[in-house]
């Protein structure tokens, strides 16, 4: 009883601590505007970071994927990266930013 009201004493399940990387941040910040019912339904029933931590994983997963079996689609090599390093760079750097818009497109955003 607060003054003439009844208010309830609510309180959150308790959550395991997890560690939120980039992919986990990004996915939580996507259900805070985005998606606000399916994120506090998942705040309340608890399971949010377990949630957050599962985007992690599988975002992570595939970006590495992606980005070996690209970068051996297109030739790079330990030979190359020895022989011109900056050309190297530039294709991996292109490569790596491929990924990351089909891990936004299959993983963050769906």
């Amino acid at each position: 009883m607060v003054g003439d009201y009844n208010l309830p004493n609510l309180t959150l399940p308790q959550q395991s601590e997890v560690t939120l990387g980039k992919w986990s941040r990004m996915r939580k910040t996507y259900l805070k505007e985005h998606h606000k019912i399916l994120y506090y339904n998942l705040l309340t029933k608890g399971t949010l970071t377990q949630h957050l931590a599962e985007i992690q994983q599988r975002a992570t997963e595939l970006e590495e994927t992606v980005v070996r079996q690209m970068a051996q689609k297109e030739g790079l090599t330990e030979q190359m990266k020895a022989n011109d390093m900056m050309k190297w760079v530039r294709l991996m750097n292109n490569i790596r930013n491929s990924a990351q818009e089909i891990v936004k497109e299959q993983v963050i955003f769906n």
